[in-house]
């Protein structure tokens, strides 16, 4: 089975697992069961009625939000959990749970598939991610405080199209008293979640590359994780084909462990010299190279 194949099951093998309770549909509710507090790794709604576990962007501005008040009672809650869980999945493997199990990854993928017209995004737009995770996930959720010294999920409850696609829309659906609630923020994140997906149409992967604040904490660990992309500069042939199937656009024949890559390996595939490989601690998977004749060479 060819690597892309194996990859898309993996896809939609995580997208079932991750939200498996399926009762919760037929109940119009929520699955809360013992095992909900546990992160999944992938950017995957907590309010998703069959969601089996929680969103480490949601559990880590839940932890952030509360904070002050934790220390007001005199507890020292910190959310060290949600922060062992993203650095120690970062540590091992950087993005490549974006590549091989985000749900919403899939679904923009599929999304794309659709012929049309493809627009290269400009490089600076895919820094804000990490404004996004400043601002929304960290900042707003530690210093803008209500009454009780609570804070809010910013990302949650403005932003994340994730959310809408696999929670706000199914529980209106389900609830008829949720539908009398519909206010400006539903209509609001209804319409970012319409207006990505016109993006989507364009731009292969345009949530991920421009917004999601989980792939910016874990592309981050790209570089240090124990999974690493490598190139071998004796048999590439810069004939670029690694970078025209690359979803992000990123060039893995100058920058493999790019914070960009999402680690889909399409790239491997691409190769015709095999100069492309990825080893993991200390069970090297490496690509055999292929001799590529000089007449073959761009």
């Amino acid at each position: 089975m060819k690597r892309e194949k194996k990859r898309r099951l993996c896809q939609i093998g995580a997208a079932v697992a991750f939200n498996a309770y399926l009762p919760a549909f037929f109940q119009a509710g929520i699955f809360q069961g013992k095992i909900k507090g546990l992160c999944f790794p992938a950017l995957n709604c907590y309010s998703c009625p069959s969601a089996l576990g929680a969103c480490p962007i949601g559990s880590l501005q839940a932890s952030l939000a509360s904070i002050r008040l934790n220390l007001e009672a005199g507890q020292r809650q910190f959310g060290l959990y949600v922060i062992g869980f993203l650095t120690i999945v970062g540590s091992l493997v950087g993005r490549l749970p974006c590549g091989w199990l985000c749900p919403f990854g899939l679904f923009q993928e599929l999304i794309h598939r659709k012929k049309g017209l493809k627009v290269k995004l400009p490089r600076f737009v895919t820094y804000g991610r990490y404004l996004v995770l400043l601002i929304f996930v960290i900042f707003l959720p530690l210093l803008i405080m209500d009454k009780f010294g609570l804070g809010q999920t910013w990302f949650c409850k403005w932003i994340c199209p994730a959310g809408t696609l696999e929670a706000g829309l199914p529980l209106i659906l389900l609830n008829e008293n949720l539908r009398s609630q519909i206010g400006f923020m539903f209509s609001w994140k209804v319409t970012l979640l319409f207006l990505l997906i016109g993006l989507l149409f364009f731009i292969d992967r345009a949530f991920c590359r421009t917004t999601c604040p989980l792939g910016a904490i874990w592309g981050l660990f790209n570089r240090a994780s124990l999974f690493q992309m490598a190139i071998d500069e004796n048999h590439c042939v810069r004939c670029l084909s690694c970078q025209q199937a690359c979803p992000v656009e990123i060039d893995p024949s100058k920058n493999p462990n790019s914070p960009d890559c999402i680690r889909c390996l399409r790239c491997l595939e691409a190769c015709p010299s095999r100069a492309l490989s990825y080893s993991f601690l200390i069970w090297p998977r490496k690509t055999k190279p292929v001799s590529i004749s000089q007449d073959n060479q761009v």
